[in-house]
């Protein structure tokens, strides 16, 4: 009897250890090396960040990033694309394992992400129509502007931006939009800019390498202004396994000190956006 007492409550206190653990301690980096595949989430449609290639194939500068970041890892990298909406509600249930897709670490989602690593910082700025009469920001004052939804250009449409991570340049609201349209992506807000001046958008938040490509694509549209603010973005994982986000933190100040980092941000968009602008 008494043997039986001491083990229930052996047991009941292993059971309290247990229960004060954090939640999958260890648990996706062991998933991911036992399996030998890293299950990335990113954006199929956010040239040139990611997208599928005329061989279809997801291509990319976050695309690089993630396979690096797999090689670190002695793993393949396996690409899902969920929404953005999806990506950043949380409460993943191993659908993926890690998102490398230009998120901002702000002290909001840090409610539900780690972020083991910033790997390059880039430039938000203001599309227009090439037929446009804006000659500066301020001329879109009131007008209807196009965001990604639940983006940092959303929030900043709606001057409701906090840019709370480490080495995020100050920044000022210059312009209210009179309306602001939430799309799944900037593609498909680029979509309906280049219909024409006021058609269905007056302009495009996005990312200046976004707006670019646009342009490269044939897109009849053009930056208005410098850029609105600069964003550093990261690498982000859901809390609870502190070993995954440690190796991803490992991998990425390699890929840093080695000069990979600078190289992918030079081949994809001309300019070494890996350093505070």
């Amino acid at each position: 009897m008494i043997r039986t007492t001491i083990f229930a409550a052996l047991t009941a206190s292993l059971a309290l250890s247990l229960a004060a653990a954090p939640a999958q301690a260890g648990e996706v980096l062991d998933r991911v090396l036992a399996a030998k595949n890293l299950k990335v989430a990113t954006d199929a449609n956010w040239a040139p960040q990611s997208f599928v290639n005329d061989n279809n194939e997801m291509d990319g500068f976050d695309i690089d990033v993630a396979k690096e970041i797999g090689k670190h890892l002695g793993v393949s990298v396996e690409f899902v694309t969920p929404g953005w909406d999806i990506i950043t509600a949380g409460k993943w249930q191993g659908r993926w394992d890690m998102h490398v897709g230009s998120m901002t670490p702000t002290k909001a989602r840090a409610a539900l992400f780690d972020f083991p690593a910033v790997y390059y910082y880039t430039p938000a700025a203001v599309a227009v129509h090439k037929d446009s009469k804006a000659e500066k920001l301020a001329d879109l004052e009131g007008k209807r502007v196009g965001v990604t939804a639940t983006s940092t250009f959303e929030a900043y449409a709606n001057q409701d931006l906090t840019l709370d991570a480490a080495g995020a340049p100050a920044f000022t609201y210059e312009f209210k939009p009179g309306e602001v349209k939430s799309y799944a992506n900037s593609t498909t807000a680029f979509d309906d800019l280049r219909l024409g001046d006021g058609t269905r958008l007056d302009a495009v938040v996005s990312s200046l390498p976004s707006i670019l490509d646009a342009e490269k694509a044939g897109y009849p549209i053009k930056q208005l202004g410098k850029p609105v603010f600069f964003e550093p973005l990261a690498v982000a994982v859901e809390h609870g396994d502190a070993e995954l986000s440690a190796k991803i933190a490992e991998a990425v100040k390699a890929m840093q000190a080695d000069g990979t980092l600078s190289k992918l941000s030079v081949k994809w968009y001309g300019v070494d956006y890996t350093v505070t602008q």
